[in-house]
Parts: structure tokens; sequence; C-alpha cells
């Protein structure tokens, strides 16, 4: 029985490749090598966290944590993930978000959608609220495992009542006790390819109704009156 779904926050609930991304977009930078250094495990979450601030801050010595919200204002939800987590929820499904995305955004998408619990990375501010040099490093990409684990553990859910979802193949630490996971909207070859290797169902819809089937076998998504975002 389906007792707990875990969510990827970017590229999954938002319809967005990634909040680090979106605020790169905002101040005209790129970490393109950085995020392949990354990949290849050359760099740390804190390490390629602190390459992207500098970036930023070479454009903009000063940035205020207002900045920082305005910078995500354009975003917008992933068609049918307000339908999905409601009905989840109405079922008594405990709902969570692990990103490695940043938290004051993701703490948004978590209250908008009424998530049980949620984590995610994040920036470190002054007391006047400008960023400081060093980001806070509360999920490792590569990492996620620990903190399902810790998740499962506090509500007292096993493996086998939890399914995963992410869009990256970095999502797939994730799967604790080969839990269930869905691979939801790829974007890049690499966790197409990881996603196969993996052999995880891969749903291409960028609606995430769609996953539906795969989280109750047999089983279409509810008819809704209001299909608003």
């Amino acid at each position: 029985m389906l007792k707990c779904v875990v969510f990827d926050c970017d590229g999954v609930l938002v319809d967005m490749v990634s909040s680090w991304s979106t605020l790169h977009d905002h101040f005209g930078t790129n970490s393109d090598e950085a995020f392949a250094a990354f990949l290849n495990g050359e760099i740390s979450d804190v390490e390629f966290m602190r390459i992207d601030i500098q970036l930023w801050k070479e454009v903009s010595p000063r940035i205020h944590r207002d900045e920082i919200f305005r910078a995500f204002q354009g975003a917008k939800l992933m068609p049918g993930a307000r339908q999905v987590i409601a009905e989840l929820k109405s079922r008594g499904t405990y709902v969570a978000i692990v990103s490695a995305g940043v938290d004051i955004f993701v703490a948004s998408i978590a209250a908008m959608l009424a998530a049980d619990d949620w984590i995610a990375n994040g920036f470190e501010f002054d007391d006047e609220g400008w960023l400081k040099d060093e980001g806070i490093a509360r999920v490792q990409g590569s990492g996620k495992g620990s903190i399902v684990q810790r998740l499962l553990e506090m509500n007292g859910f096993t493996a086998e009542e939890l399914v995963c979802v992410g869009d990256s193949g970095i999502d797939l630490s994730m799967r604790v006790d080969d839990c269930a996971f869905i691979g939801f909207n790829p974007t890049r070859k690499h966790s197409i390819s990881a996603f196969k290797d993996a052999d995880v169902p891969i749903v291409e819809s960028k609606d995430l109704r769609s996953i539906w089937p795969y989280l109750f076998a047999g089983e279409d998504f509810p008819s809704q009156g209001d299909d608003s975002e």
C-alpha cells in the first residue's frame, strides 16, 4: 500500500530545469563547466554552490534576499502538480519534497502545495539580508537516499510503501532498499540513460498526472472539475 511519495522539486513539481539555473539566467551567468565537474565528482555540492555565488557576485557584488525571491517570480507549477498532490493527500498519503534546489524557492512550493515535509539547499545571509559567499548544503545531489531513509524512519514507513519521483539520474539516489522510482520528464540525455540503465519507468509527458498509473496500478487519474494549475 502506498503511504509516502517523495518528489524532487525542480523539473518535477515546477516547470523549470533547475532553481540554480533560474538564478544564473537572472544574473546572466553560466556554470556549465562547474556542473560538468560536479557530475563527474570533481567538486562537492558546497564547492559547486560557492562557484555559483561567486559568478553572481562578479555581476552584482551585493545581492539581497529580496532579489533572490524576485528571480523566481515567473516560475510555474508543473501541469497537474497541484491536482496530484491534492489527490494524494486526500487519500492520506504522506507527501515530501527532497531537493538540492534553493530553499527559499522550494519552501514556497511546499507551502503552495501543502506538502507534509521538505528539505533543500540554500544560502547564508547577514543580519540585513545580504548574500554571503557560502551556500548551505543540506541535500547532497547524489546522496538523497540518507534523507529519504531518515524520513521513513521518522514516520514509520517502509521502503515498500514509498515511491520516489525525479527528473534526473542524480535523483536515483533516493531509491532506498530498492523502493519504487518513477523517472518523470527527463530533459538531459544522461538522465534518460541513467533511468534506462536502472530499469525504472520513464514518463515523458510534462503533465504530472501521467505518473498516476505507476502510483496506483491500473488506475487513471480521477476526473476533476477544476483543471487549473
